[in-house]
């Protein structure tokens, strides 16, 4: 034929196997430390956001919806404002993300007040100031 038996011969290496496997091993390896191990513990993280959700959390459903919980109402099931009376009841695993951490009210003192927002009085006294500018400008005393 064309193919002497010498050539034929040759063809096979003869080599381990183990060398021809290691470049399988090295991409699985890569891929556990670039994709499999960084998912496993954004999974980890969003199960423990999730189990620490409390009422008066402002959270991000999986459908898009904001809202603020307003019960627990079971460990799979919680109860969320959407709207002034709008209350829907979501599976505690469809929550997405969580935007800001609410603090509970005190169930013997009634509603809790909001506290304020850190740049409010910064906000006041700038408008103080620009108010105390305006008055000596013009003449006019306030009153405080």
């Amino acid at each position: 034929m064309f193919i002497s038996p010498a050539f034929a011969q040759g063809a096979g290496d003869g080599g381990s196997g183990l060398v021809s496997l290691l470049p399988l091993v090295l991409i699985f390896v890569v891929f556990y430390f670039l994709l499999i191990r960084p998912q496993q513990k954004k999974v980890k993280a969003h199960r423990a956001v999730v189990q620490a959700l409390r009422r008066g959390d402002r959270v991000v459903t999986a459908g898009g919806l904001i809202g603020t919980v307003s019960k627990v109402v079971s460990d799979t099931e919680l109860q969320v404002e959407i709207a002034d009376g709008v209350r829907v009841r979501v599976v505690r695993s469809t929550i997405q993300d969580v935007l800001t951490k609410g603090e509970p009210a005190d169930k013997g003192k009634g509603e809790a007040a909001p506290a304020a927002p850190a740049n409010d009085a910064e906000k006041a006294s700038t408008g103080n100031k620009i108010t105390s500018g305006l008055s000596k400008i013009l003449g006019v005393k306030s009153e405080k």
